[in-house]
């Protein structure tokens, strides 16, 4: 087959050789050919413009895969080991008793000793009697009542916790016993899928682009290239599926479960952290975490964590950070060397600790790239990721059993593993499964992510 290009005919020569009947006159002049003074210049690498344009990986650093067997995941995760109430309201004193209502479900036992909070006063108080949903206390502190020490009696202001027990002598033992708490979450896999295809004639026509950088992409066929990228952004689905997923509940949308992903889990079961270190002012910026880091306080108290952030978030904590750690006049000193002026100065931060914490910070490609949340009004602006790993009862195992915070499982049996599966049909590049004219590269992956003690992740944005 020969192509006419301006004033030269070419024939495309069946390997990769530098002849003259195979040059492409690039040339716009239909007279030049190849008298032309000039001869360009081909580039025979393809420019990567968009740098890495994955935006996989978060899911490596942080997480773990891992096969199931069944249709769903069941874990159960410990509860609190104190006893601990809010939302209660105390009634005015009576007898020197006080009864503190609103305990729904509650623990406590006669003879278990409690410490009573309005969010201002404190007290100490015995427990004399119990019901359904209410106590009978008496004060530590004087003989006319819990109110007359200084507690409120306003509605669902009460909280307290027990701190211990106290009997006389020779009386019996504790009434009953408290069984230790749990609480039970499940998710379910979903099925992803993708095809790459190409004509069994654009297949025989080799385009000679040279590839490089990406795996499995390196050489000169460019739909090897084509049927990679396909591959990678298979791949990155993979992840993006378990960071985004919802769990279906429209009754319009039949046989689709949905799954719960990342964002999902934490804002049903970990900390949403709203219009916090906003850049407004350093000091504003620095209680802003503080007030982050008391709730991890009430939480696990997880030493070292990991944030995935948009730049807008990360470069207001580098900000936030240099206001604590600068000298003189708005001077810096923070960074290798003090910042010498022998050296490029460096205005970012990749680690820092405040108060009991550790934290690495990270740009998150995900939140930044203009293919992703990086070009929509996003509500996420970064994530705060426990490091290392919990211990749950996996009820499908049967034990407790120890794995990351963060975990996917993948369809898999002895016969087939549902991990990533590729497979080619039709009648070209191999393939012998039909007459199509083509070869189709299949892929598919049946999994779900397992957000493990979402109580110790914080999720930053606007949500409003």
């Amino acid at each position: 087959m020969a192509i006419t290009l301006g004033s030269g005919t070419t024939t495309p020569a069946p390997v990769k050789q530098a002849l003259s009947t195979n040059y492409i006159d690039f040339t716009s002049s239909a007279t030049a050919g190849w008298a032309q003074q000039y001869l360009p210049d081909l580039y025979e690498a393809e420019i990567e413009k968009f740098g890495d344009r994955s935006v996989g990986g978060f899911l490596k650093m942080v997480g773990a895969e891992m096969p199931m067997s069944s249709d769903q995941i069941i874990w159960s995760e410990q509860g609190r080991l104190h006893l601990s109430y809010s939302g209660g309201t105390c009634a005015a004193d009576s007898g020197g008793a006080n009864v503190i209502s609103g305990l729904t479900s509650h623990a406590i036992r006669v003879g278990q000793t409690v410490v009573v909070s309005d969010g201002t006063d404190v007290v100490k108080a015995y427990v004399s009697a119990v019901g359904a949903a209410q106590i009978t206390v008496k004060c530590y502190t004087n003989s006319t009542g819990c109110v007359a020490a200084g507690i409120a009696t306003g509605s669902g202001v009460i909280k307290l916790f027990v701190y211990g027990s106290e009997f006389k002598k020779a009386d019996t033992g504790m009434n009953e016993a408290v069984k230790p708490s749990f609480q039970s979450y499940t998710n379910n896999p979903i099925i992803l899928k993708d095809k790459y295809e190409i004509s069994g004639s654009d297949a025989s026509q080799i385009g000679w682009v040279e590839v490089t950088g990406e795996a499995g992409q390196s050489g000169y066929l460019w739909y090897i290239k084509a049927e990679g990228d396909t591959r990678k952004r298979f791949e990155d689905y993979l992840e993006m599926a378990m960071i985004e997923s919802e769990k279906n509940v429209n009754t319009n949308l039949v046989d689709i479960a949905g799954t719960e992903g990342l964002f999902a889990a934490v804002k049903d079961r970990g900390h949403i952290h709203e219009d916090g270190i906003d850049g407004n002012t350093a000091a504003d910026d620095l209680a802003d975490f503080d007030n982050m880091l008391k709730k991890l306080d009430k939480q696990g108290a997880i030493e070292e964590n990991v944030l995935f952030l948009n730049r807008d978030l990360s470069l207001n904590i580098d900000d936030m950070l240099a206001a604590q750690n600068s000298y003189g006049s708005g001077g810096t000193s923070w960074g290798l060397f003090n910042n010498s002026e022998d050296m490029a100065i460096n205005l970012g931060f990749s680690g820092f600790r405040r108060g009991s914490y550790d934290f690495y910070k990270t740009d998150w490609k995900y939140l930044n790239d203009a293919s992703t949340r990086g070009e929509i009004a996003s509500d996420v602006t970064g994530i705060l990721v426990p490091a290392g790993t919990s211990s749950v009862y996996d009820q499908i195992l049967g034990k407790n059993i120890k794995r990351p915070f963060l975990h996917v499982r993948y369809r898999a049996s002895q016969s087939d593993d549902r991990k990533l599966k590729s497979w080619i049909t039709g009648s070209v590049g191999g393939a012998s499964t039909s007459d199509l004219d083509a070869m189709e590269v299949h892929y598919l992956s049946e999994r779900c992510l397992v957000t493990q003690a979402a109580n110790n992740f914080v999720l930053f944005g606007n949500f409003a």
